[in-house]
């Protein structure tokens, strides 16, 4: 039955997605905010279908949600990661690799909401790239999101936390909203099935400016990993 239900919610999960990004092409000739809204009501979509597989998704810690300008830093586990901080967050920027610009209208729809795209062979002009563009979307009281491990782990799994949050950080002077999370558990990063149970996505006691490198990484990985634990061990 779990794989019954899985199997019919990915294939409207696709459907969705194409009759929304198909349906709104209009709206990649006009400013960033009505997308902005289009991927609002796209991720409440996929939460809404989600329950077919006895998934509902929780949102926590909204006393800590960034209102204006801030980085936000979530644990990796699987593509809902992605899908989640579109319904909450009231003006993302995502930090994403050159290779998903490739994906038809995904990739027209995030360059025109000023995602940061980087190359991440480049390195150094990568990372100058990703604090100047950052500092763009911070002036425009956005909320810049980078996946601080750069990809998915499995759940339990200790992350191996990139340089780029550290170089953004070092470079500004907004807080760092971590978030916590368990979705890899029911949304496993390889297969199409989704096990039943509640996904929950914690928003955690921003980090402010000002820290030395080395402390920032340490509390950054300790705040996210400590919380993500907890979230599993429910």
């Amino acid at each position: 039955m779990t794989a019954l239900r899985s199997a019919l919610f990915v294939a409207l999960f696709y459907l969705w997605s194409v009759l929304v990004a198909v349906g709104c092409t209009p709206l990649l000739f006009g400013p960033p905010g009505p997308i902005l809204g289009m991927f609002r009501v796209w991720s409440w979509g996929i939460r809404a279908l989600l329950g077919i597989c006895g998934i509902r998704v929780e949102v926590r810690g909204l006393e800590h949600l960034p209102a204006g300008a801030a980085l936000v830093a979530p644990k990796h586990q699987c593509m809902l990661d992605v899908f989640a901080q579109f319904g909450v967050l009231p003006g993302s920027a995502f930090v994403m690799k050159k290779e998903l610009m490739w994906i038809p209208w995904f990739g027209w729809y995030a360059t025109r909401a000023g995602s940061i795209v980087i190359k991440r062979e480049d390195q150094a002009a990568a990372l100058k790239k990703l604090v100047r563009e950052a500092k763009v979307r911070f002036a425009e009281g956005r909320q810049v999101v980078i996946f601080p491990e750069g990809t998915r782990t499995a759940p339990g799994a200790p992350g191996a936390y990139k340089p780029g949050i550290a170089a953004l950080y070092r470079e500004i002077d907004v807080p760092v909203h971590p978030v916590a999370t368990n979705s890899g558990v029911h949304w496993p990063a390889h297969g199409f099935v989704r096990k039943p149970g509640t996904i929950v996505f914690e928003f955690l006691e921003p980090i402010p400016p000002g820290l030395k490198r080395a402390e920032f990484m340490r509390l950054l990985k300790e705040r996210i990993e400590t919380a993500s634990e907890k979230l599993l061990a429910e």
